[in-house]
């Protein structure tokens, strides 16, 4: 921190002494420029350091009017009282500017008198002929503060709202991955309790293991927003297990997801809601099961996302596509980490079936 802070100073030190740099190497060419132009044959070095070296009280003032302009800005209450301290400071460094100058000139003689000028003489002549152009420069310094300054704190603000913002989107969605959670458990629960039902304990203790094993995995990761492909196409294959336990060979799963897409980045817990909310409305209801298939494509910097299932499009369909906490969950999570840039649909298939498609930007793990 007092490493950045010292740099800090010194990148403003070194602007601060470019600028007066400038400036005095303008108005002493300005000067010479005049003295040609009138006819004069004396020699120019002397006057050109001289008036070059005189801008020196003010480079060295320049820190000192910035802090009071900081410490007394104008823009904020009591502008009578303000006005009357930056006055004071004003009057100050220009007289003290001047009384170095003059002493140069007096001490040098750069435009070679025959009788060099005294000290009074010249400061006086000097401060009442310099006096418009340091009140100029003063202001100067001032509204490049105060512009500075504002921009400095707009930035800050930028980044304040912008890390505020993030730390809101990362607890939104760990609220809503929270959620998941419990509606997972729930209708894995309620499969195990129908298991039980049926006497079928063989079947409810490897759902019950698979269920264990799938939650273990799942909690190391339950802090990480998005997760590889790879990574979600495991806790999906684990769940699929789960429900084969379940249904048996009335369900049949297929995944064509290539392997060049395996590294892309994804939000957790993906495909799971989307193929359970397939074998929800279109495998349990029927006697004979049915297909569910997993399809992965990337269409340049779009990944496709399809998950297709074979049974048909009925009410409890329509219902579901506008919301429910899978698919409604997964929406706002595609909405908070990518905008308008993804999109989730259910849409029936012509041939028969339906389908969700989720497509997102293709990001690289």
């Amino acid at each position: 921190m007092t490493d950045a802070r010292a740099e800090t100073r010194s990148i403003r030190w070194t602007w601060i002494a470019a600028i007066w740099c400038a400036g005095a190497l303008f108005d002493a060419s300005q000067t010479m420029l005049v003295m040609h132009a009138v006819g004069g044959r004396r020699p120019w070095l002397p006057p050109f350091v001289v008036e070059f070296v005189s801008w020196l009280p003010w480079a060295l003032a320049t820190p000192l009017v910035i802090a009071l302009a900081r410490r007394r800005p104008i823009v904020q209450g009591g502008i009578l009282k303000v006005a009357t301290v930056h006055l004071a400071a004003f009057a100050a460094i220009s007289m003290t500017a001047e009384a170095w100058s003059a002493s140069l000139r007096v001490t040098f003689n750069p435009w070679c008198h025959a009788r060099p000028p005294t000290f009074v003489n010249t400061w006086t002549s000097s401060l009442t002929d310099q006096i418009l152009t340091f009140a100029i420069v003063y202001v100067l310094i001032l509204t490049i503060t105060y512009v500075v300054d504002s921009r400095e704190k707009m930035a800050r603000q930028m980044t304040e709202t912008a890390r505020l913002n993030e730390e809101l989107s990362r607890a939104q969605l760990a609220a809503l991955r929270r959620q998941m959670d419990p509606h997972f458990m729930f209708n894995t629960l309620n499969s195990i309790a129908g298991l039980v039902r049926d006497q079928r304990s063989n079947a409810a203790v490897g759902m019950i293991v698979g269920l264990s094993e799938f939650l273990r995995r799942a909690s190391e990761d339950s802090h990480r927003a998005q997760v590889t492909l790879a990574e979600e196409v495991e806790y999906l294959q684990r769940y699929i297990d789960i429900q084969k336990v379940r249904f048996g060979d009335r369900l049949r799963v297929s995944l064509d997801i290539p392997d060049d897409l395996l590294d892309a980045s994804v939000p957790s817990f993906l495909l799971q809601p989307l193929v359970e909310n397939a074998i929800k409305h279109g495998i349990s209801k029927r006697v004979a099961g049915g297909e569910v298939r997993v399809v992965g494509a990337r269409c340049g910097g779009v990944l496709r996302l399809t998950v297709y299932n074979d049974g048909p499009w009925v009410q409890d369909d329509r219902e579901a596509a506008p919301g429910g906490v899978g698919l409604g969950n997964l929406r706002t999570r595609l909405q908070i980490l990518h905008g308008g840039l993804a999109e989730l649909r259910l849409r029936p298939v012509e041939a028969g079936g339906v389908e969700v498609v989720v497509t997102l930007p293709f990001q690289e793990a």
